[in-house]
C-alpha cells in the first residue's frame, strides 16, 4: 500500500463477517450488518500535545481493534475497500489470544 496516514489517524481493514445466520439462512451483501471490529493496517506518526511534542499512537500495525458503529471514513486505496479514522474512535485492542467465550447463562468460557 503507498497510503501513510498523517498525525493521529489510522487505517483498518474491516474483519470478514458472516454469510450466513445462525438458522443456516444466506445473507445477502446489502443486508449484511458491517462488523465493528478490523486489523490496523498503517498508522500515523501520533498527534502534538499543546507544548508541540509528539505524542505516538497506543496501536500499532497488525492489532486486532474494535471500534464505534459509524467511526471511520471509508476509502477505496489499491481496490481494496478501507476505513481511516482517528485513534480516539478506536474504544480498544482486542487479544485474540486470550479471548473469552461467554454462553447464553452467562458463563465464561475459554476459547480453545
Amino acid at each position: 500500500m503507498k497510503f501513510r496516514p498523517l498525525h493521529d489517524r489510522v487505517v483498518i481493514r474491516r474483519a470478514e463477517s458472516d454469510t450466513k445466520s445462525r438458522g443456516g439462512i444466506i445473507i445477502p451483501d446489502n443486508a449484511k450488518e458491517k462488523p465493528q471490529e478490523g486489523e490496523v493496517i498503517a498508522v500515523g506518526p501520533g498527534a502534538r500535545d499543546e507544548n508541540g511534542a509528539l505524542v505516538p499512537l497506543d496501536v500499532k500495525a497488525g492489532d486486532f481493534i474494535l471500534f464505534g458503529k459509524w467511526s471511520g471514513t471509508e476509502v477505496k486505496i489499491d481496490g481494496e475497500d478501507l476505513l481511516i479514522m482517528k485513534e480516539a474512535d478506536i474504544m480498544g485492542v482486542i487479544d485474540k489470544s486470550e479471548t473469552d467465550i461467554i454462553d447464553k447463562t452467562g458463563a465464561v468460557k475459554k476459547a480453545a
